[in-house]
């Protein structure tokens, strides 16, 4: 018999066996049980959380022959053949691959073709690539579909799923695995399966599966075949740890040594940044339940070492690196450039400040718990108390104070004679001068041998007002309008 991956050797095969989905697998157990099933049901959430496996366990469960409490035997010939992928009632369509109008209409025309079962159970994945026509196609059928068929949509982008095809379906959202519930599972997988394995390669087994129960056992499956744990597995950690103790060169050697060992720097900026971010949770005292005991003690541990300022300057950096990826020519020198900046803690935004102040306080919080280092002057000594036995206080002799020099005047401002606007008298003669208009002075002349300066004269006043000469007719303002002579009228 060939060899199989684990998540498919240990795929789930009833309610019971799906791990993490409590919510799911009693209402879809009960609603079996009463015989109250819906005609369409809409499984969405990340991937690997179990959303097919509890479709095929739903066509199971209609299908089986020796049905107990909503949960199916798994002996009967309808589970067996579902099991082993030969069942007729089980139906199973791609439709990031099958997205065309014409798959559809090709499912429709099957549609009311009968079984061998009791129920015929249709498994739409990645239901959310159908295009619009087809997605139209689906619609009259999905919300009438013939007695004896049930459809079942998974999705792990249900945004992006029509609200009219969610308002025709009952949606089931699908979480991530607990950290130790999925801990327990790989540990049983670990006895079941007789792998040698330790508690090291189950920690990166976990952390690489990030709460998703098939990525985990993929990577399971890795160190189990590798013989032991990757030796680029820690560089996330070591880049944290560098950017907390402010280590350029050993963040530098980090990446190199696993450049060299074949990872890709969106791997290495992805894995920095998921430490970062549990860190970052940890400092703000956030649940955190996706994760095993020594996943948290190490969260713990980077978010006491770097603190909230660092780690959320070092998201920020790291997350605009990954998104520069795309575009740049080598996609190692962004990562490189802001572990850099974050390692220096250069820059001058708000983030840098508050990272250099955050270094500051960690390193007085040091001293002061772990005491004053050799060599360092003591603190000044409290005042001392005065005993009553003590006489009085003799005031201390005053010090003469040093002499303060005088604040210095400033200077007078000399007045500048190099060009002045005078007003000469009107009987005053000025030699040499044309017109009215500014006086040149030789620019040899010191102002010292310069002859005085005449003052402004007084203004001239005007006459007094005279009365105007009688021999002088005056014109009135305003003529009076001339009179004819009345026109004499003649006699006729």
């Amino acid at each position: 018999m060939a060899y199989q991956s684990l998540y498919r050797r240990y795929r789930s095969q009833t309610f019971a066996e799906i791990k993490g989905q409590p919510h799911i697998t009693q209402a879809l157990q009960a609603a079996v049980a009463e015989g109250r099933y819906g005609h369409a049901y809409l499984f969405s959430g990340p991937r690997g959380t179990g959303k097919t496996s509890t479709a095929r366990v739903l066509a199971k469960a209609l299908n089986c022959e020796h049905l107990t409490g909503g949960e199916p035997c798994g002996t009967c010939k309808s589970c067996v053949d579902i099991e082993h992928g030969r069942s007729f009632d089980l139906h199973e369509l791609d439709a990031a691959s099958n997205n065309k109008v014409d798959d559809i209409r090709d499912l429709i025309a099957k549609v009311s073709l009968g079984s061998p079962g009791r129920t015929k159970v249709y498994i739409l994945d990645e239901v959310h690539m159908l295009t619009p026509g087809a997605e139209n196609a689906l619609l009259k059928t999905l919300e009438e579909p013939p007695p004896h068929v049930v459809f079942v949509l998974a999705t792990t982008e249900p945004h992006k799923v029509v609200p009219t095809i969610r308002s025709r379906t009952q949606h089931f959202e699908f979480h991530l695995l607990p950290g130790d519930e999925l801990a327990d599972h790989v540990r049983w997988v670990i006895n079941d399966a007789g792998l040698d394995v330790d508690d090291v390669g189950i920690e990166y087994a976990l952390r690489q599966g990030g709460g998703s129960a098939r990525d985990t056992l993929s990577a399971l499956d890795l160190v189990a075949a590798a013989g032991g744990v990757p030796t680029t597995s820690d560089v996330g950690y070591e880049l944290a740890m560098a950017i907390g103790s402010g280590d350029p060169g050993a963040a530098l050697t980090s990446i190199q040594r696993a450049l060299e060992a074949g990872r890709e720097p969106r791997v290495i900026g992805e894995d920095t940044l998921a430490l970062l971010r549990d860190a970052f949770l940890a400092a703000m005292g956030a649940p955190l339940a996706h994760l095993n005991d020594r996943s948290r003690q190490r969260a713990a541990e980077l978010s006491t070492s770097l603190g909230a300022a660092t780690i959320t300057r070092a998201l920020e950096q790291l997350g605009q690196a990954l998104v520069d990826m795309r575009q740049a020519p080598d996609p190692r020198v962004p990562l490189e450039v802001s572990l850099l900046r974050l390692t220096r803690r250069e820059g001058s935004d708000l983030g840098a400040l508050l990272q250099r102040i955050e270094a500051l306080e960690q390193q007085i919080a040091a001293l002061t718990h772990g005491g004053l280092t050799a060599g360092s002057p003591a603190p000044d000594a409290a005042p001392r108390a005065i005993s009553a036995s003590a006489g009085p206080s003799q005031p201390e002799p005053s010090r003469p104070r040093p002499s303060q020099p005088e604040p210095s005047r400033p200077a007078p401002r000399q007045p500048n004679h190099r060009r002045l606007r005078l007003r000469r008298h009107p009987e005053q003669p000025c030699p040499g001068r044309l017109a009215a208009g500014p006086l040149l002075l030789p620019a040899t002349s010191s102002p010292t041998s310069r002859p005085p300066v005449p003052r402004f004269a007084p203004r001239r006043r005007s006459r007094p007002h005279q009365p105007p000469s009688p021999l002088r007719r005056q014109r009135p303002l305003h003529p009076r309008p001339r009179r004819t002579p009345p026109r004499s009228r003649s006699s006729s």
